[in-house]
């Protein structure tokens, strides 16, 4: 019987170390998967900054462009201003003494439909 208890003994002793050996792994797969979802976390956060970096760099091209353009066209619209400006002053002398000309200088006649009634 001793023998028996001894196999027992034996067997309940394997059985902890068994029990011991499965929570020992599963305490280390619920590290690594921790660990790893860390990492992941990292990896992800480390994408994201870089493309942000690669978007503020793209979106400054593009808003530069967009301020240089607006500037350019600011400047076209001012020297476009100016170019009327000094042509309304140029021929604006001569097109007043024509419309006066033609509004004044009236010469009386008789309209090419007009019949007289006998």
């Amino acid at each position: 019987m001793t023998s028996q208890s001894q196999g027992i003994q034996q067997l309940l002793q394997a059985e902890k170390r068994a029990k011991d050996k499965l929570e020992e792994a599963k305490k280390r797969k619920v590290k690594r998967l921790k660990q790893a979802k860390e990492e992941a976390m990292a990896e992800t956060d480390q994408y994201r900054m870089q493309r942000e970096k690669e978007f503020r760099l793209r979106q400054s091209k593009i808003m530069g462009s967009q301020s240089n353009l607006s500037d350019e066209i600011e400047g076209q619209t001012q020297e476009k201003i100016k170019e009327l400006s000094g042509s309304y002053n140029k021929c604006m002398e001569s097109v007043i003494q024509q419309l006066l000309s033609m509004v004044c200088d009236i010469k009386p006649e008789i309209h090419l439909n007009y019949r007289t009634t006998d």
